[in-house]
């Protein structure tokens, strides 16, 4: 087994969720991952917990087996629930035998299934948990990468000194965390304020995500205003949606478009009233990913990118008073910053294509 892994098994255990002896784990994985899930268990043993294996999140063909051969009347399912009502930490990870495997599900089914496990999302999230990546050959492939040089780009980007990481996006909770209003413009395309006003900044370095590398809050729900093309695509229910462009008035999306699967971004929006609204702003700073993957994990953590979710906010991005949005949908989009781009907090301007105030050759 290649070393690497053994390490991302560990930075898992020990930085990301904190693993104690008699934790309930479940890990929940594709097959593809299976060296992965050997080296956590191994770990897992180690430190005297307890684990359990799904692919109940992650396997992509035995639930598009089930979703195109059920109806959209979904319940919650109680047994899958109680597991996570038992379980102390969630480790999920992502890895494909083939990435657009659920493309021929309907997006309406997609939503409702969505909607349907919202409570069994709101329990994982109350676990310590860890989103992570495994490099699968098919996400290789997707990312037009060999399956080597694909292994190095998330070993690279998982397996770093965390500490390192947060003490630089340190400097950009500083200035956000205080701060009552932000301002992305990109081009003659993206020009669109919020305010975060009370909403905690969050430091995002390796631990609910791996790789982290991003610093995030939420908008208040009501105050957004303009418009933003957002220029990377993304994959979403097995789809790519190219050129997603978002208009808001009020908080809301009042008008949107893609220039690709359109059809499944009008689902995305259309899964509940909080869905046409931010939940979260994010700024990515992993210096480690310099390139895109069609993997969001990674690609909204690229040092020269800002990205946004419509729908839910995480409770840690919400100010004690103000209002949270809720929604069973999140789904980021990013908004390349590498030119003709800068950040404003406040009316003062903290990146410009792509650069820090704090970094070597900002420009005012």
């Amino acid at each position: 087994m290649d070393p690497r892994i053994r390490e991302h098994a560990e930075i898992i255990a020990n930085h990301s969720v904190d693993l104690g002896e008699g934790d309930n784990v479940v890990v929940d994985a594709h097959p593809v991952a299976e060296d992965l899930v050997v080296a956590l268990h191994e770990v897992i043993g180690e430190k005297g917990a307890n684990p359990i294996t799904t692919s109940q999140r992650t396997g992509k063909r035995q639930q598009r087996a089930y979703l195109r051969a059920t109806d959209d009347d979904f319940e919650t399912p109680e047994h899958e629930l109680a597991l996570i009502e038992n379980t102390d930490v969630y480790i999920a990870i992502r890895a494909s035998d083939n990435v657009t495997q659920t493309s021929d599900v309907d997006p309406e089914t997609s939503a409702a299934y969505q909607q349907a496990h919202q409570p069994i999302l709101e329990e994982r999230l109350g676990t310590r948990w860890c989103l992570t990546q495994f490099p699968a050959p098919a996400n290789a492939q997707l990312a037009e990468m060999s399956t080597e040089g694909y292994e190095n780009f998330v070993w690279d980007a998982v397996n770093k000194d965390w500490d390192e990481q947060r003490d630089h996006q340190a400097n950009m909770v500083e200035i956000m965390d205080p701060a009552d209003e932000i301002r992305i413009v990109s081009g003659d395309t993206t020009d669109v304020t919020m305010s975060i006003a009370g909403n905690p900044t969050i430091n995002d370095h390796g631990e609910n995500n791996l790789p982290g590398g991003e610093v995030f809050t939420a908008p208040q729900p009501d105050s957004v205003e303009g418009e933003v093309l957002f220029d990377m695509p993304l994959y979403h229910q097995g789809r790519e949606i190219t050129d997603v462009y978002l208009e808001f008035e009020g908080g809301e999306v009042v008008s949107h478009s893609a220039a690709k699967n359109e059809e499944t971004l009008t689902e995305v929006l259309n899964t509940d009233e909080g869905a046409r609204r931010l939940g979260e702003l994010g700024i990515g700073m992993n210096r480690d990913i310099d390139q895109f993957t069609y993997n969001m994990l990674f690609d909204e953590k690229m040092g020269d990118t800002v990205h946004m979710a419509v729908g839910r906010a995480y409770d840690g991005t919400v100010g004690e008073g103000n209002e949270q949005n809720d929604s069973a949908a999140h789904v980021d989009m990013i908004v390349d910053m590498s030119e003709e781009s800068f950040i404003e907090v406040d009316g003062e301007v903290v990146q410009r294509d792509g650069t820090f105030v704090f970094e070597d050759g900002f420009e005012a």
